[in-house]
């Protein structure tokens, strides 16, 4: 069995560990039934998984409209994070959404969250705005980042990690 990451594709076949790293991510975690709706039913969204010796270790989706990508979600595992796997995610999300056409990605990140800052700002990503009260658990302001896929071409080039 190999140790490699793989990025690829999420598929129903993989909710079950999806819904685990969700649960152990996020206090408001997505339910199943939203993500079989964006794998379903939504003609916007892309779903990616990191996979490791055949067990998810985390996800990312975005939906690209006309020439723009907006993350919706990244997350990695507990036990998986600190190894590059977010990175990894990260850089598949920008290249299938730079091949698919979008010059400019942007996300909303909780203000406290200073690891997830820190790498969109290392992949090129700007802040430009507040969304105040955005977070509905707790009221934290969500800050909006910004980036010119068109612009970092040499940020977006998948990772051998």
């Amino acid at each position: 069995m190999s140790d490699e990451c793989i990025i690829r594709r999420m598929e129903m076949k993989d909710l079950d560990g999806i819904e685990e790293v969700e649960r152990l991510s996020f206090q408001t975690p997505w339910s199943r039934d939203s993500f079989i709706n964006e794998l379903k039913q939504n003609v916007f969204a892309r779903y990616f998984v990191a996979e490791k010796a055949r067990q998810i270790v985390g996800y990312g989706g975005m939906w690209l409209v006309l020439d723009e990508a907006h993350i919706t979600n990244v997350a990695i595992h507990p036990d998986y994070r600190g190894q590059y796997f977010g990175e990894k995610l990260m850089h598949r999300l920008m290249e299938y959404a730079a091949d698919s056409g979008a010059t400019a990605m942007t996300l909303e990140v909780r203000r406290s969250n200073e690891t997830a800052k820190g790498l969109y700002r290392k992949l090129g990503f700007v802040e430009e705005g507040i969304r105040p009260g955005y977070y509905t658990d707790n009221g934290e302001d969500a800050i909006i980042m910004w980036l010119r896929l068109d612009e970092n071409k040499d940020k977006r080039k998948t990772l051998d990690l």
